[in-house]
């Protein structure tokens, strides 16, 4: 497999068309053909469907696309970082952020990058923090912003900020006729119909180990595996979920959401700035997860994060 054919693959693919990609590459088409087959071959598996119109990838395509693009990137940017020119001239780093922290950190933290690097690609992608610790571990991030990651080894974890974590009930409107408490205890959450991520959520696990130490168990009405599912299902009154205040500041702001603390004891989440520890970093990724710390620090001194303490 070379990387000429992957890259002619990946055009094929992009194309939906074997004529329309060796137009494209200005190649016969039966010398791009017999690469796809020679593709296929190797692998031991289709990599399109044939219709009348074109191709389309199959499951297995759809893969050996993904990982064809990661492998062109990391050969662009091994080159860029031979030849000297990542750290402030040219190159790319993709950062990988939660829905929440990333909302209050992307903005800052893009513009400042762009100043400081104007001439390096930022790719940012959001996910939930086992996602992004997966694609960290994978190498198809180069930072994070992970919620308690798991003390692994590979991972070179630096704490930034925690944050309370509240229960976030429906509007004033649709509360009871009965006047909620001004906030509530952790064996007051097994009363309470729960909107909740599934396990693999650390949010999730953070919350059912609290309850499990003071015996609570919890009752949960829905699995909601995204931030802006059970906000929309909270604001409908079909039950409570627990985040952190900066997830929901707007919403509390327009009174579409309420939020109540928990006291006695506190619940708390750590935001890390995480990075692969078994490599040698790019000095970019150095300086990006240094002016990452810059960023949240501004933010929670200028009391933007609200609900964050540094650590």
């Amino acid at each position: 497999m070379e990387l000429r054919e992957l890259r002619n693959f990946m055009r094929v693919a992009r194309a939906g068309s074997v004529s329309r990609a060796a137009t494209e590459l200005r190649l016969a088409q039966p010398a791009l053909s017999r690469q796809i087959k020679k593709l296929e071959h190797e692998l031991g598996v289709p990599l399109f469907a044939r219709h009348g119109r074109g191709v389309r990838l199959s499951t297995a395509g759809a893969l050996l696309l993904e990982r064809a693009e990661e492998i062109t990137r990391l050969v662009h940017e091994t080159g860029e970082e031979i030849r000297g020119n990542r750290a402030h001239d040219g190159g790319r780093i993709t950062v990988g952020v939660p829905p929440a922290a990333g909302r209050l950190l992307i903005p800052p933290f893009v513009e400042s990058f762009h100043q400081a690097w104007p001439r390096t690609t930022l790719h940012m992608r959001e996910g939930v923090t086992s996602s992004l610790q997966e694609w960290l571990i994978e190498k198809r991030i180069d930072v994070a912003i992970l919620h308690n990651p798991p003390h692994l080894e590979a991972l070179n974890i630096s704490p930034i900020v925690t944050e309370r974590m509240f229960v976030i009930g429906p509007p004033p409107h649709l509360a009871s006729k009965r006047k909620p408490p001004a906030s509530y205890r952790i064996r007051d959450l097994g009363d309470l119909p729960l909107i909740l991520p599934n396990m693999a959520h650390n949010n999730r696990r953070l919350v059912e180990h609290a309850a499990l130490e003071h015996g609570v168990r919890l009752r949960i009405k829905i699995e909601a595996d995204s931030v802006a599912f059970a906000k929309a299902l909270v604001e409908k009154g079909l039950g409570y979920t627990i985040l952190t205040y900066a997830a929901v500041q707007d919403e509390l702001a327009r009174k579409q959401l309420s939020a109540y603390p928990i006291l006695r004891p506190t619940l708390s989440t750590q935001v890390t700035i995480v990075t692969l520890r078994d490599t040698t970093l790019p000095k970019l990724t150095q300086e990006a997860s240094l002016l990452m710390h810059e960023v949240c620090r501004a933010l929670v001194r200028d009391k933007v994060w609200a609900g964050a303490q540094l650590c």
